[in-house]
């Protein structure tokens, strides 16, 4: 390997080089040219890396010094003041640096171009002839073109070892047939009558005591009578937030009308897109935004996509209340929660216009 940073390139125009002289051309930054405007650039990545020590200064302030439930208002949205000023100390931090180290190399560092001459990746041609003749002797020696058999047995035995392995794979677990997806993960455990609970501490919820804009994560109250994995296996299907809107303010179709109560609606937490769980609540807006793909909801609007890589509308759940003012399911979800796959009929599905 050879370095070359003169401007005499003759010898690359010989017929083994597939570019004619691919050129070195060199130019003479601006910071190296104008003392000036290179003593400008220092100043400017000292003062970026000297701003590093401040974001992280003022990060440690506010951890210890901002009360965790201060709030600010900013463009009519309401913000934890300690989270918000956490995030852009540290987040700027980590900026500078990658600003500074960029500036640093663009402006200060050494400048000097060169050209690096390499040899041809294919192999030379009389390698490649020696190996075909190497190919066609060793045929030759195995007796295949005399022996027909011998390939035909090979390509069978060989073959014939995928029926193990197909029937190890097919018997991992049952056959996913539209019968057993209707009894499996198209079907949750809300039932009518059954209790909407809060997640955290599995307090019923009372329609009068939720305000306007609040969100709640829930579950069935009878999800907590099982244990192990058929708990987690019901968790992941069954998982539920609950929203009250002005019921002026949001679009109730027809055939919806007895699945809210007085503007409280419910929804699966599951995205339709890969099955993330989703809680980013867009009060004004009425959205809720899928942290993983950013997928948005109109919860508004029958939960019906209108942002992100989601094909399908959130399902929602129809609830009422008990006699003591408490939220119960009134069925099962109508369609099946969760990410969307191959078989799932999606005839069902709210969309955009339905009534």
């Amino acid at each position: 390997m050879s370095l070359d940073t003169s401007h005499d390139h003759s010898h690359v125009n010989a017929p083994d080089h597939p570019v004619p002289d691919p050129g070195l051309h060199e130019e003479e930054r601006y910071t190296d040219a104008d003392e000036r405007a290179g003593a400008r650039a220092y100043r400017q990545v000292v003062g970026i890396l000297a701003a590093i020590p401040v974001l992280a200064i003022a990060f440690v302030v506010a951890y210890f010094a901002i009360p965790i439930d201060a709030t600010l208002h900013i463009f009519g949205a309401t913000m934890k003041a300690n989270h918000l000023l956490l995030g852009l100390t540290l987040g700027l931090g980590v900026l500078a640096i990658g600003v500074a180290l960029i500036h640093w190399s663009r402006t200060i560092m050494g400048d000097e171009e060169v050209v690096e001459y390499r040899h041809s990746a294919a192999s030379p041609a009389d390698s490649r002839e020696e190996a075909a003749e190497k190919w066609a002797i060793g045929v030759e020696q195995s007796g295949i073109g005399r022996r027909k058999l011998l390939g035909t047995g090979l390509a069978g035995g060989v073959g014939i070892m995928l029926v193990p392995a197909v029937v190890l794979l097919a018997d991992m677990g049952p056959w996913p047939t539209a019968e057993e997806r209707k009894k499996t993960i198209e079907k949750t455990i809300w039932a009518p009558g059954v209790p909407i609970v809060n997640d955290v501490n599995q307090v019923p919820l009372r329609a009068s005591d939720i305000a306007v804009g609040q969100l709640i994560n829930a579950q069935p109250a009878t999800l907590f009578e099982l244990h192990g994995a058929e708990f987690q296996t019901e968790k992941a299907k069954s998982s539920l937030i609950v929203v009250r809107m002005e019921l002026n303010s949001i679009r109730i179709p027809t055939s919806r009308q007895d699945w809210h109560v007085d503007g409280i609606l419910a929804y699966s937490k599951i995205c339709t897109h890969v099955g993330c769980p989703i809680s980013l609540w867009e009060q004004q807006t009425h959205h809720l935004l899928c942290p993983c793909h950013q997928s948005t909801f109109d919860l508004g609007n029958s939960g019906v996509v209108v942002f992100g890589p989601a094909a399908r509308s959130l399902p929602q759940l129809p609830i009422t209340t008990d006699a003591q003012g408490y939220l119960i399911a009134r069925s099962d979800f109508t369609v099946p929660v969760g990410p969307s796959y191959f078989e799932r009929n999606s005839e069902n599905d709210f969309k955009e216009g339905d009534d």
